[in-house]
């Protein structure tokens, strides 16, 4: 996953990703991830998750991913380099199975499971893309992170300053919290697995803000002020690949909160093409505690 051979100049930020994808091979099952200079406390979620993709793909070579599941353990440190090791767990016709851990200081920090499959027809249907969305085309470039400003405990859900993308906002209908289109600053090569890792990278995005914004949404109905979090983190993460998609062309990333609560917030996210196809189907839990709740004892 290193240059993007035979697709132009590469913008900066992007190369910068496709360098941080390209792991180095320690040996047969075991790979090393680096993290580009941030400003971040904690590698970004989007990264670790992309990487161990990575490394699970480069032992499944005929086969694509048609699902991962995934648990954050721990906060990454930027400053220290990720060991991958895949565990291969099934290879069968049909069907390959991954398990990866992350690991920093001899401790794990990530754990997934990836899921890979041939090709072969199927019963196809799928959810409408929302209807009345407005064309990425009609509305401005969105930069509403505020990286510099990332605190401690939320930062996971910020992306590092040398950004892939291009974002557009648009405004929420349908049911859905949030409706963004999103797609890489450059062309990338014809490889579905780089499409994969990096729409898996690109998952991260703004999803665990969701549920926050709908509480405090429904809190504002009702004539009340929210109090801010008092602590943020995602504590698993899962995806489902149910068609072909290109990450350099504009996808809508449709996200929603169906339930917050006990310390949690539960996302729901489903990545369509311009086109209308149901692509992706994202869904993160994390760790959202009122400032009265703090942080509770360890272990």
């Amino acid at each position: 996953m290193g240059a993007e051979a035979g697709v132009g100049v590469v913008p900066a930020p992007l190369a910068v990703l496709l360098d941080t994808l390209d792991l180095e091979t320690i040996d047969r099952k075991l790979f090393r991830g680096k993290t580009p200079p941030t400003r971040l406390q904690r590698i970004f979620g989007g990264q670790v998750a992309a990487q161990a993709l990575v490394a699970a793909h480069r032992s499944v070579p005929d086969k694509t991913v048609h699902s991962l599941h995934a648990y954050f353990l721990r906060a990454g440190d930027p400053a220290a380099p990720v060991v991958y090791e895949v565990d291969p767990i099934r290879d069968g016709r049909s069907y390959a199975t991954r398990r990866v851990v992350g690991v920093q200081d001899g401790r794990a920090i990530f754990n997934l499971q990836a899921s890979f499959k041939l090709a072969e027809p199927g019963y196809d249907r799928q959810v409408p893309f929302p209807d009345g969305v407005a064309e990425p085309a009609t509305l401005p470039s969105w930069r509403g992170f505020g990286i510099d400003e990332a605190a401690e405990d939320g930062d996971r859900q910020l992306p590092p300053p040398s950004f892939p993308f291009e974002l557009r906002m648009a405004p929420p209908l349908g049911g859905h919290d949030r409706l963004l289109w999103f797609r890489t600053l450059g062309p990338l090569r014809d490889d579905p697995t780089l499409h994969a890792c990096v729409a898996a990278y690109a998952s991260d995005l703004t999803l665990l803000s969701v549920p926050i914004e709908a509480f405090a949404r429904q809190e504002a109905a009702a004539g009340r002020m929210m109090d801010p979090p008092s602590f943020v983190a995602s504590l698993d993460h899962a995806m489902w690949f149910h068609r072909p998609f290109r990450v350099d062309r504009w996808m809508l990333y449709a996200q929603s909160s169906p339930s917050s609560g006990d310390g949690r917030g539960l996302c729901l996210g489903q990545m369509f093409t311009a086109e209308g196809s149901l692509a992706i189907t994202v869904v993160q839990e994390g760790a959202i505690r009122p400032p009265l709740a703090g942080r509770p004892p360890a272990g």
